[in-house]
């Protein structure tokens, strides 16, 4: 359907402006790789980062196949909508400080760090919009009612919330690495300070965008 493939693809666009965000982890990456004098450990420390971030969004998009089988999909983008505006409300009025962590950070370290990041960011809140219409896709096949549709509901949603994840994440890794790659052999970090871009106030703003157009999508679904 149009509409599946709009949100499949819009799925694999947020992982590629996350990718291109350097907040969610491919500038870490690349001073790293400076540090060390080696393309190695750029590429090294990318999968953690990928796997936190992961992490992150895999954590909503469960807990919103779980909310999909009891609530209707206009309740569920109300509350997702509501959600974001608040998130980037709060946002723009804390400036969220990023937690600290060595420079000299682990893998494992880089995969928490990135999970931190992702869930301040909002980056998990950013799928439902796309996530929620995919889940409730399979409600009308299943005509039959009972706990064994109910059970096959939440099974379908639990899968296509995985495959979600699995989209946006190879979208994300695939730009994090070709970003990375590019800026640690070609351009070095003296792009950044003379083109420096607020990726961060950009985000804000389409966390607000979203949240408003996916507010007001649920309330039409309740009119």
């Amino acid at each position: 359907m149009p509409t599946d493939l709009w949100a499949w693809l819009s799925l694999a666009g947020l992982g590629l402006f996350h990718g291109l965000n350097p907040a969610m982890g491919w500038l870490f990456a690349v001073a790293l790789g400076l540090q060390e004098q080696r393309l190695s450990a750029v590429l090294a420390a990318l999968p953690p980062i990928v796997l936190g971030h992961t992490a992150a969004i895999a954590l909503t998009a469960l807990l919103i196949a779980f909310l999909g089988v009891a609530l209707p999909t206009p309740i569920l983008l109300s509350l997702a909508g509501a959600l974001l505006l608040v998130f980037a409300a709060w946002r723009i009025w804390r400036r969220f400080r990023h937690p600290r962590t060595r420079f000299r950070a682990t893998k494992y370290q880089l995969a928490l760090w990135s999970f931190l990041m992702a869930n301040a960011h909002g980056a998990g809140l950013m799928i439902a919009p796309f996530l929620i219409p995919l889940l409730h896709g399979p409600d009308a096949a299943l005509e039959h009612s009972g706990h064994t549709a109910h059970a096959e509901l939440f099974s379908r949603s639990v899968e296509l919330a995985l495959l979600a994840v699995l989209v946006h994440s190879v979208a994300l890794y695939l730009t994090m690495i070709t970003v990375a790659v590019i800026v640690y052999r070609e351009l070095g970090l003296e792009l950044l300070r003379r083109a420096w871009i607020n990726v961060d106030l950009i985000w804000i703003t389409v966390l607000g965008l979203t949240g408003a157009l996916t507010l007001l999508l649920g309330l039409r679904g309740l009119i």
